[in-house]
């Protein structure tokens, strides 16, 4: 059998890949979608006889992305939570280090990368709920934290939703929540205190979904009867709330199989083109949205004609 290198393997590789990948949770601490992706990533890695290193760094100047790149501790890295200007993603580009990314930017176009299409997804749950007559439509972002630093999947969503609802004519209301319980509590006050006749949300926040229906039941609004919820999530997440969540897929495990496959290319063929692929996930029907009813005093005051009686 053949040894090893110094740097691990037979051919002069690591048979090691980085992940790119800093903890969004409050606390700096890793979501359980986070953790689902490096499960699929390492998962996915494996197969092809690879490890994994995972790096929380946010930036280029960051002590584990310094050494994983600068001491070449793998032969190449995927790169997560893409900021629309993300100095890792401009470092890996002018090094010529092989890097793929989950999420995108201008920048990441010269590498491969997988995302999925927020945008859009946001814009089809609106759609969704005005097909089911809602009109006050509510969006509920992640953290301030998060979008402030220009999280993609953050400010695309933002973007979807705000275009979708001025194509019908509808006025945006978009809320930033931190991604725990209690913001999800805290955003539904905050909802019903700007507009008491909101009748419906988008949420691609799912970390705070438990709290969204716990600040709604406490509210007095029962899900879909008077409230309905749609949102952009993961399947466990979107079935284990009650009534389960009307939700366009976060496929973490596909998303993590296809940058796992794109790396493998690059690595293999470092001179072919990057590889795209943009997912647009159905909205799955769940249990979560229904027929908006009329809330009291959201309707305008029926207007009656003037008589002229004689008596």
């Amino acid at each position: 059998m053949a040894e090893r290198t110094r740097n691990g393997g037979s051919d002069g590789g690591t048979h090691t890949l980085g992940l790119l990948y800093p903890p969004a949770g409050r606390n700096r601490d890793y979501t359980t979608m986070q953790l689902a992706f490096v499960g699929g990533i390492a998962e996915a890695a494996t197969a092809y006889g690879y490890d994994l290193l995972l790096s929380p760094g946010v930036s280029h100047d960051d002590p584990s992305f310094l050494r994983m790149v600068g001491e070449r501790q793998v032969d190449g890295v995927i790169v997560m939570e893409i900021r629309r200007e993300d100095d890792r993603v401009e470092q890996l580009a002018e090094a010529g280090f092989p890097f793929v990314a989950i999420g995108r930017n201008h920048r990441a176009d010269v590498a491969g990368w997988v995302d999925l299409d927020f945008a859009g997804l946001a814009g089809r749950c609106v759609q969704h709920l005005a097909d089911l007559g809602h009109s006050r439509i509510a969006f509920v972002n992640r953290s301030e934290r998060l979008f402030n630093s220009g999280y993609g999947f953050a400010r695309l969503g933002d973007e979807g939703y705000t275009e979708a609802m001025k194509k019908l004519l509808l006025t945006p209301r978009a809320y930033l929540c931190g991604d725990d319980l209690a913001s999800g509590e805290e955003v539904v006050e905050r909802i019903l205190r700007d507009d008491p006749a909101t009748t419906s949300l988008v949420t691609q926040n799912e970390a705070a979904l438990e709290g969204v229906y716990r600040g709604l039941i406490r509210h007095g609004q029962s899900v879909p009867r008077d409230f309905s919820v749609v949102g952009v999530a993961a399947s466990p997440w979107a079935e284990q709330v009650t009534p389960p969540l009307t939700a366009a897929e976060i496929p973490a495990k596909e998303m993590s199989r296809v940058a796992v496959e794109l790396m493998m290319r690059r690595l293999r063929s470092p001179g072919s083109p990057p590889r795209h692929v943009l997912l647009k996930p159905l909205i799955t029907l769940r249990a979560s949205t229904g027929r908006c009813r009329a809330v009291p005093g959201s309707e305008p005051e029926p207007e009656f004609p003037d008589f002229d009686l004689d008596f």
